[in-house]
C-alpha cells in the first residue's frame, strides 16, 4: 500500500490536508479529508451576556464576519422576542448582499481563477493571483474592483470593512445616510458591468473544463438552502428547504428553531470538522450540500430579471438539479448578479433612510436560533441563556460543516478519476485540491459543533507497530 498526502490544501481559508491511499498497482483505494484545526467558540462564550455574541462570534472569520453577525443577531432577536423595524431588516439585507458580492469575488478571482485562467496543469510557481495579474491584468482588475465595491458598502453601513459592530440584537446600530446611498448608486453600474463581463467570460470557458465538470463531485446528493414562499433564492430570510437528488422536495419551509429535527451532527475520526446529515436518512446516507449551487438547485428562481435569465440558462445547460461541484463557480457569478440587483432594489426603497432601526428588550425567551445564508451556505447559530441573559450553551453549524461529507466524496471521485499512482504529476494533485476550492471552504468557521469530538490516540513503537490505542466519540 502507498499513500499520497496533500498538505496543505492551498488557496482556501483555514488548514486542511488530504490523504490518498493507493494499492500496489497505483489505483486509488480510499481518501480522507482532514481539517486539522479546532476553535472553541461555543465553549468560551459560556457565561457571556447574549448581546455580546454578535461581536464575539463575528471574530470567527475575517472573510464573512457579516454572516456571523447576522445569524447571531437573529438568534438574539429570538431571545429578546422582538420584531426588528422594517428598515433595520432592509439594512441587514443590504449589508448581507454586499457581503455576498465581496466574498464571491474573493473566491472566484483570487482563489480559483488561477486554475481557470492559467490552467490546472500550469506551472505551480505562477498559478496564483500574482500570475493572474501578470497574464490577465484586466480580469484581475475587475476582481479587485468588484470586491472593493462590496467592501465599501459594508464600510458605509458598518463604519468598518471587517468586524463591524453595527449589526446588533434588535436591528442595526445607526440609520443609513442619503450621501452613502447616493454614492453606492453611482458606483453600482460599474459593478454590474463587471459581473456581466465575468459571467460571459466564464460561460465561454466552460467547454475547456468538460472533464472537470463531469468528475468534480458530480455524484447526485441532496441539497439545502433558504427560499421564500414563492421559491425565490433568499440570503437573509426564508425557510430551509431540503431537495432530493432527483429534484423532489424532501422538506420545506423549515423555520430556524426546528433545524435540529432535520439536521444531525456526526463525528469523524479523521477530522476535527463534524459531519451534519439529513436526519430522516440517517448517517452517513443523509449527505446534502449547501452553498451557491445548492441555492440555485432548491429555488425556482432568483426573483430579479438578469439573475433569472442567468438562472434559466444555467439549468437549461446543466439540468435541474445540476450536480457537479465545479458549477459552484458558475453559481457564484449568478449570485453576484442577483445580489447587485437586490442592492439596487434596497437602495431605492422609500424606507431605507428611516431613522427607526432598532428594537430594544430584555430576555423574553431562554433560547434563540438564527439562520441565514452565508456565501458558502446555510449558517445556524443556536443559543441558550439563563434568566440573567448569560449564555449557558451554544452551537454553531457552519456552511463548510454541512458540506463536509460531500467534500469527502468529491475528493474520492476526483482522485479515482485523475490519480495514477504509477506516473504522478502535479496537475493531478492540483485537481484534487481544486475540487475542495470549488466548495470555497472556510475552515476557521467550520470547526464548531455540539457534542464530543471523535479522537483516536495511538501509541506506536519505534518500528511503527501499534502498541495501544484509545478512541473517543
Amino acid at each position: 500500500m502507498k499513500r499520497i498526502t496533500i498538505d496543505p490544501v492551498t488557496r482556501i481559508e483555514g488548514h486542511a490536508k488530504i490523504t490518498i491511499h493507493l494499492d500496489d498497482n497505483g489505483r486509488v483505494t480510499g481518501t480522507e479529508f482532514h481539517v486539522t484545526q479546532i476553535r472553541g467558540f461555543e465553549k468560551f462564550t459560556e457565561g457571556r451576556p447574549y448581546y455580546e455574541m454578535p461581536g464575539i462570534t463575528a471574530r470567527i472569520c475575517g472573510i464573512c464576519p457579516i454572516s456571523h453577525l447576522l445569524a447571531s443577531s437573529k438568534a438574539c432577536d429570538a431571545i429578546m422576542a422582538v420584531r426588528i423595524p422594517p428598515t433595520a431588516r432592509q439594512l441587514r439585507e443590504l449589508i448581507h448582499c454586499a457581503q455576498m458580492v465581496q466574498s464571491h469575488a474573493l473566491s472566484f478571482f483570487y482563489l480559483s481563477s488561477p486554475d481557470f485562467l492559467l490552467g490546472m496543469d500550469s506551472d505551480i510557481a505562477t498559478r496564483n493571483v500574482l500570475g493572474v495579474i501578470a497574464a490577465h491584468p484586466e480580469l484581475a482588475r475587475d476582481g479587485i474592483e468588484l470586491r472593493k465595491f462590496g467592501l465599501q458598502i459594508i464600510e458605509s453601513l458598518g463604519q468598518e470593512r471587517v468586524h463591524s459592530s453595527w449589526i446588533v440584537p434588535g436591528g442595526v446600530g445607526s440609520p443609513f445616510s442619503a450621501h452613502a446611498r447616493d454614492r453606492i448608486l453611482a458606483d453600482l453600474p460599474a459593478a454590474k458591468a463587471i459581473a456581466e463581463r465575468t459571467i460571459a467570460f466564464f460561460k465561454g470557458a466552460l467547454d475547456s473544463y468538460k472533464e472537470e465538470i463531469e468528475y468534480f463531485g458530480s455524484a447526485p446528493t441532496m441539497y439545502a438552502g433558504l427560499v421564500d414562499t414563492p421559491g425565490n433564492v433568499q440570503f437573509y430570510e426564508g425557510g430551509l428547504r431540503f431537495q432530493k437528488a432527483d429534484g423532489e422536495i424532501a422538506a420545506d419551509h423549515i423555520p430556524a428553531e426546528d433545524y435540529a429535527n432535520w439536521i444531525g451532527e456526526a463525528s469523524l475520526r479523521e477530522s476535527y470538522l463534524k459531519a451534519p446529515y439529513f436526519k430522516p436518512q440517517g448517517f452517513p446516507d443523509g449527505v446534502y450540500r449547501v452553498g451557491p449551487l445548492a441555492r440555485l438547485n432548491v429555488a425556482q428562481q432568483c426573483g430579479f430579471p438578469k439573475a433569472d435569465a442567468e438562472f434559466q440558462e444555467f439549468h437549461q445547460r446543466f439540468g435541474a438539479p445540476a450536480h457537479s461541484a465545479f458549477l459552484n463557480h458558475y453559481a457564484r457569478l449568478i449570485e453576484i448578479v442577483c445580489a447587485l440587483e437586490k442592492i439596487e432594489m434596497l437602495l431605492n426603497s422609500p424606507q431605507i433612510l428611516d431613522k427607526h432601526v432598532r428594537a430594544t428588550a430584555g430576555v423574553n425567551s431562554l433560547e434563540g436560533v438564527g439562520m441565514v445564508e452565508a456565501p458558502r451556505g446555510v449558517l445556524i447559530h443556536h443559543y441558550k441563556v439563563n434568566e440573567e441573559g448569560a449564555i449557558v450553551w451554544a452551537n454553531l453549524i457552519v456552511a463548510t460543516g454541512h458540506n463536509n461529507l460531500a467534500i469527502g466524496r468529491s475528493i474520492q471521485q476526483v482522485s479515482e478519476h485523475f490519480i495514477d499512482g504509477t506516473k504522478l504529476h502535479e496537475g493531478m494533485l492540483n485537481r484534487v485540491s481544486a475540487v475542495v476550492r470549488a466548495y470555497d471552504p472556510c475552515l476557521s468557521c467550520s470547526t464548531h459543533a455540539n457534542g464530543q469530538l471523535a479522537l483516536r490516540i495511538q501509541l506506536r513503537a519505534a518500528g511503527g507497530e501499534l502498541l495501544d490505542e484509545i478512541a473517543t466519540g
